[in-house]
């Protein structure tokens, strides 16, 4: 089998496991590991796949910038947004990350909810200039202009003494080998930090994100309250997530979600 032969045979095997274990592809095409890890190599230099340790994973399409983004699987954000909105209950205290689905959020709120909502996104800050009775508090920093989000050692310094009762947590892939992932180690801190100042985090995860991977860990599975998504019920990923007793919250098409994937009264 010629090289660029393998190399369609693993993006093959990886669109259909989710997954390309180097050993046992190895062993199935009857040619060395090495040989295995040098074409996931290629790929990885390539944008195609992330590389994990013993084989790769699929390669996340939310690492692309801000600006792209928000063109991406536009009616998943959506649909997340609404049902990650209803986490946010009145006269609570959240922290709102940055991202597109995090803006979307943001714009999902209701109008006359009265709330506190820390971010360090300027772009979601200003969204919430449309909420009278939202107070807006906004962690400066280095401004990462990727993500539109600030990060570093000052954006950190002003998360201390910050309680918050809910962290909404954006990431670029979501998988129960690699866990919580996202494109940048300073952006992974930042997002850590968040977390550990909020009772309970709640992870956005449109289904572009579901089954792949990025570079760098956030969080383990175990330390979330819950996974917001529109994948089905029945997609693998999600199954596997179960499997793990990782709590989903339901995001199925409609305009009025509340926790639990259960239908809001109004």
């Amino acid at each position: 089998m010629l090289a660029a032969e393998r190399r369609d045979f693993l993006l093959a095997r990886l669109e259909q496991d989710g997954k390309v274990v180097a050993k046992d592809v190895a062993t199935e095409l009857g040619i060395s590991e090495d040989s295995i890890r040098r074409d996931l190599r290629e790929l990885a230099s390539a944008g195609l796949c992330q590389r994990v340790y013993g084989g790769a994973l699929p390669v996340s399409p939310a690492i692309a910038d801000h600006t792209v983004r928000t063109g991406i699987e536009v009616s998943g954000k959506h649909r997340v947004a609404a049902a990650a909105a209803a986490l946010i209950r009145p006269g609570s205290t959240a922290i709102l990350d940055g991202g597109t689905t995090a803006l979307a959020v943001a714009r999902a709120l209701p109008a006359g909810l009265r709330a506190t909502v820390i971010t360090h996104s300027p772009v979601v800050a200003a969204a919430l200039g449309d909420h009278p009775q939202v107070d807006v508090i906004v962690i400066g920093g280095r401004l990462f202009k990727h993500s539109m989000v600030t990060c570093g050692a000052a954006a950190v310094e002003a998360v201390n003494g910050i309680h918050a009762d809910v962290f909404l947590l954006g990431v670029t892939g979501v998988h129960p080998d690699a866990g919580l992932t996202t494109g940048d180690s300073d952006e992974a801190a930042m997002k850590r930090t968040l977390a550990r100042h909020a009772a309970d985090t709640y992870v956005l995860a449109s289904s572009e994100k579901i089954g792949t991977a990025s570079q760098f860990t956030v969080l383990p599975l175990a330390d979330i309250a819950g996974l917001v998504t529109d994948a089905p019920a029945d997609h693998p990923i999600v199954q596997r997530l179960h499997a793990l007793d990782v709590p989903i919250v339901d995001a199925p098409d409609g305009s009025a979600w509340s926790p639990g994937g259960v239908p809001s009264p109004d």
